[in-house]
């Protein structure tokens, strides 16, 4: 076999379809692999440069491959599709890679840590334990407004709903009894969220940038922890405004013929760190329409008196994220200049 430059690697959970080429381009290698053999291929295949599609599995087999000696590069889906000439299959996909990488201008994922992972994991957990308890403060709700009970709206008003419904004695008994069911669901849902958010805050406690980025208004401890474990390498970006772009909190563009045309955000990139961020920004607005932000910026001010507060939210966002991402690059200090609302948590 001739020597190979480069490898496109089409994953999945058994079967992985590879794609290389040599120095002149040409097509040396077309081969199917099942797992197994995959591995003992890289095994003894000399260092080379190897890309996949950054998803499920996908840091773990660059983790892998790198244990090898190889050079592996995860290139985000939608990076890839365009380089898939016609019709959809694992071979397609292996050479659509193999040529997606050779690009000068493409943008590749950094490879994550076992640690890294780990970490992405707990905010994962908290995440769906929320997206639960969720539900069922819902669920309790709907159940109890059939009997004529209500409470007012916070998931801090759900214990108390069930305290009353627990001593009311006029339900039916078979109603009291599934009522106590979902008591016991929900207390259990609120132990493992306390517990899971305790080690989150032991992980922001432990990391000198999260202390960090929790010192910017209406990013908090949550926030900051997210934004450290999420973001890629921060000098990757060239600019605060390449990483809003990033996230999404920037607005699509739909400029032609020399006009500009500014739509929404586009909602790439982090869907949770996006919408944490957002949600801090609300917080902090909300002080600022309430009258406590005494020193608000009068920037955020002006903007409030000629914009929609869910678009100020978002613009707040996006100036939220070119701080943090400076302060990532340079490693200083959050320096309040006397134009910031308090500091608050965003959960």
């Amino acid at each position: 076999m001739e020597q190979i430059t480069r490898i496109g690697m089409d994953t999945s959970k058994h079967v992985f379809q590879l794609h290389g080429v040599d120095a002149t381009e040409e097509p040396v290698l077309r081969k199917k692999l099942r797992r197994k053999e995959m591995i003992a291929f890289f095994e003894k295949l000399p260092p080379t440069v190897v890309a996949i599609e950054a998803c499920g599995g996908s840091h773990h087999w660059a983790r892998l491959l790198q244990s090898f000696g190889h050079e592996v590069k995860l290139i985000p889906p939608q990076y890839v599709k365009p380089y898939v000439k016609r019709g959809k299959n694992d071979a397609a996909d292996a050479e659509a890679l193999c040529e997606a990488m050779s690009r000068p201008t493409m943008r590749f994922v950094p490879i994550k840590s076992v640690d890294s992972q780990a970490a992405l994991m707990l905010v994962g957990v908290r995440d769906q334990l929320i997206r639960n308890r969720t539900q069922l403060a819902n669920a309790i709700r709907g159940y109890a407004a059939e009997f004529g009970l209500s409470a007012a709206q916070g998931i801090s008003k759900v214990e108390p709903l069930l305290e009353r419904i627990a001593a009311d004695e006029t339900l039916p008994e078979l109603a009291r009894e599934l009522f106590a069911l979902h008591a016991r669901e929900y207390g259990h849902l609120q132990v493992e969220i306390d517990r899971v958010e305790e080690r989150l805050m032991a992980w922001h406690r432990a990391d000198e940038c999260s202390r960090r980025l929790a010192k910017i208004p209406g990013v908090g401890p949550i926030g900051a922890s997210l934004l450290v474990m999420k973001m890629p390498a921060p000098k990757g970006f060239q600019s605060g405004r390449h990483f809003a772009a990033w996230l999404g909190l920037t607005p699509k563009d739909h400029s032609t013929a020399g006009k500009v045309r500014l739509g929404v955000i586009t909602r790439a990139g982090d869907e949770v760190l996006r919408s944490v961020l957002v949600a801090g920004a609300t917080a902090l607005l909300r002080h600022v329409r309430d009258g406590r932000g005494k020193n608000a910026s009068p920037w955020l001010v002006n903007l409030l008196k000629r914009k929609p507060p869910k678009l100020v939210a978002v613009a707040l966002a996006n100036k939220i994220a070119r701080v943090a991402w400076k302060l990532m690059v340079t490693g200083e200090e959050y320096r309040a200049r006397g134009m910031q609302p308090a500091h608050v948590r965003t959960a």
